[in-house]
Parts: structure tokens; C-alpha cells; sequence
């Protein structure tokens, strides 16, 4: 018997002078799909549907089969998972097939995975024709409180991580929460970094529970699941609808992202996960905070402790220092030849500093 759709949470992204973004929460509302996106706009019937061949094993056939039943027609990409299919050659050949199947300036692009399929097809989608509709349904946990909200699009270059990107708003996000459970456990964790960092720097209360409650969490319990994700969802969209091209205030949600792009980038994307990257990135800039005077060490030592009990490096993996340097150089992050970093205070609160000393970036290197 197939589940009931349960709806738990709607959250709304109220862009200015747009129409808002809606966040469909809920268990087993993938095969919802196809009803919310009729209801959303007046849509061609074709649909481009990206996603890899992992999700697709488990919720590629109830999407389609929504999407079949609101009258759409769509035409699936099934890709291999990882970060190294982010590049110009898939993001052309992906345009190729959409041309191939029809799809026009009316048609919708359907981002069905992680983070590295919206991504993908996001910034597809922003380019296709100049810009057709989008619409995420995250399959991690890492996408639903992060990735899928604010309309960041990108794939890589060989010398930096999302140096070629857009802001593509999408129509909606579908998150369903039971898609998790099938989450591998690698994946789960890597979420998990993002919900420490923001928690790290908008929300102390959210921080403490996460340490009150890490094996609830860690056997994905669905009361912890959903208040994670509504409450870092929600952070997000609050974060966005206030500075949605990142001109300001959105730059708190870099944290740990500046040194973690590097690792990802100099390690191949793939060796290490952005999760993991980004944990250790986070764990590297709360020491550069206290070096810098702006933390003690209670923000330090919490901070080590929540991701290693959550099975999350802490460590930067052995890089050769000036190579480091110069991809930070290289970050998009990067201000009037000053090095920028989103540094922690105190648990829940955020400062971002320009034109941070590069003996300080060495130093902690070096440890």
C-alpha cells in the first residue's frame, strides 16, 4: 500500500517585488508533484527531470508517475552521482537533450536529487533559452536545508568550486521528508555539517538541541528530522528574502565554506564531500576566530565536539600550504585582494571580516 501524503510545514521565501517561493514540507508527498506544479503556472506539458542513478533506484517512478497523471510529459536525465558532473561539458549536453525532447521557454526543469543535481540543472535551467522555470525536490538533507533554498545556481571549474553560476529563483521546493530515510549514512552526515554551521551562526537554541540530542538524530528520528530541517529551512528563507544576491547579510551562510571549497576543489571534488569540507573548514575558521581575538575557546571546543559526535571531520586533510593560499585567492568570497571570513563570536551569532591576516590563515594551516 502506498503511504499517505502527509503535509507537515509550508514556509515561504518572500522575495521582493516577486512572487514568493513556497517550501511544501511533508512524508510522502513526491507523488504530489505533478498536482502542485499544475497549480503553480500555466506550463508546457514537456518537463526536463535531472537527477542521478542512485535517487532514480528509489524516487524517479512516483515523480514521474505524478507528473504523467497532471498531463506532463517528462523527459528524464539520469546522471551518475558526485560533484564531477558539474562542469560546462554535461551542462551542454544536458541543453542538447532538452532541445532534442522539445522543451521550450514555457517548459519547467525538474531538479530531483542533492545538492549537485540542483546545482546542475538549476544553472541549466537559468541558461536554457535564456531562463525557463524551475523547481527543486531535494533528496538530501543537506539539499532541503540548504542547497534548494535561495536560487543559487553553479557548476565548477577546474580551479575553483561555483565559479560559473546564477540566481535562478525556483517556482516551489517539494521537500519530503521519508525520502530520507533511504539516505545513505555518508550523505546523512555531510547534511548534518550544514545544520551545526547554521546553527553556529543564527541560532544558539537550535545549536543546544543538536547537542542534546545527537542520537535521535543520528538514527534520524522524525520528530528530530523535522525540526532540523523546518527550523534550518526556515533560517534560510528568512536569510534569502533579506539579501537574495548575497550583497550582505547572506554571506553568514559561508561559514566554513571559504577553506571548504578549497579542500574540495584541491582534493578533486569527490574525495572529500562538501559536508565534510565544510565541517573541517568550520572547525578551521572557529581557531582562526580565536588566533584573531573575536572567540574563546568554549566556542571552539563545542563547536569540535558537535561535529565529531556526529562522525564529521575536524581536521583539514594534508594540503601543501601555499597551494591553499592561493585557491583561497581564487574564492568567490574573495573582496579588493582581502581575504574574507564568516567568523564566529559566540554560538549563534556571526561576524564577517575583511582583510583577515594571512600570517593568522598560515598559522592555522600549519596546525
Amino acid at each position: 500500500m502506498t503511504p499517505r501524503a502527509v503535509w507537515t510545514d509550508l514556509l515561504v521565501v518572500p522575495f521582493l517585488n516577486k512572487q514568493p517561493v513556497p517550501i511544501h514540507v511533508g512524508r510522502h508527498v513526491l507523488s504530489e508533484a505533478g498536482t502542485l506544479l499544475r497549480e503553480a503556472a500555466a506550463l508546457s506539458p514537456r518537463i526536463g527531470l535531472v537527477t542521478d542513478d542512485v535517487v532514480a533506484q528509489y524516487h524517479l517512478a512516483p515523480v514521474v508517475k505524478g507528473l504523467e497523471v497532471a498531463g506532463f510529459l517528462p523527459h528524464s536525465t539520469i546522471l551518475p552521482p558526485g560533484e564531477s558532473e558539474k562542469t560546462l561539458d554535461r551542462f551542454g549536453r544536458l541543453c542538447g537533450e532538452w532541445l532534442d525532447a522539445g522543451l521550450d521557454r514555457n517548459s519547467v526543469v525538474v531538479a530531483l536529487g542533492g545538492g549537485v543535481i540542483g546545482d546542475l540543472a538549476g544553472f541549466a535551467a537559468a541558461s536554457y533559452m535564456r531562463g525557463v522555470r524551475l523547481v527543486h525536490f531535494p533528496t538530501t538533507l543537506l539539499a532541503m536545508v540548504d542547497a534548494a533554498i535561495g536560487g543559487k545556481t553553479a557548476i565548477n571549474h577546474p580551479r575553483a568550486k561555483n565559479v560559473i553560476g546564477a540566481f535562478h529563483q525556483p517556482l516551489f521546493v517539494l521537500e519530503d521528508l521519508a525520502v530520507l530515510e533511504t539516505l545513505p549514512e555518508r550523505q546523512w552526515r555531510d547534511g548534518l555539517a550544514e545544520v551545526v554551521k547554521t546553527a553556529a551562526v543564527l541560532d544558539a537554541e537550535l545549536f543546544q538541541y543538536l547537542e542534546e540530542h545527537v542520537e535521535e538524530i543520528l538514527r534520524r528520528g522524525p520528530d528530530a528530522v523535522r525540526r532540523i530541517v523546518v527550523a534550518c529551512a526556515g533560517h534560510k528563507a528568512r536569510i534569502v528574502a533579506e539579501d537574495e544576491k548575497e550583497e550582505g547579510l547572506r554571506a553568514c551562510l559561508n561559514y566554513g565554506h571559504t577553506l571548504g571549497h578549497c579542500v574540495e576543489a584541491l582534493t578533486g571534488y569527490g574525495e572529500w564531500s562538501h559536508g565534510e569540507a565544510v565541517s573541517a573548514g568550520m572547525v578551521a575558521a572557529a581557531r582562526l576566530a580565536r588566533l584573531s581575538g573575536i572567540c574563546g575557546k568554549e566556542e571552539v571546543d563545542r563547536l569540535r565536539s558537535l561535529l565529531e559526535s556526529f562522525g564529521l571531520p575536524v581536521r583539514l586533510p594534508l594540503l601543501e600550504t601555499e597551494t591553499l593560499i592561493r585557491t583561497l585567492y581564487h574564492d568567490k568570497k574573495f573582496r579588493n585582494r582581502k581575504l574574507r571570513f564568516v567568523l564566529i563570536p559566540a554560538i549563534g551569532q556571526f561576524k564577517l571580516v575583511e582583510g583577515v591576516d594571512e600570517a593568522l590563515v598560515r598559522q592555522v594551516l600549519a596546525g
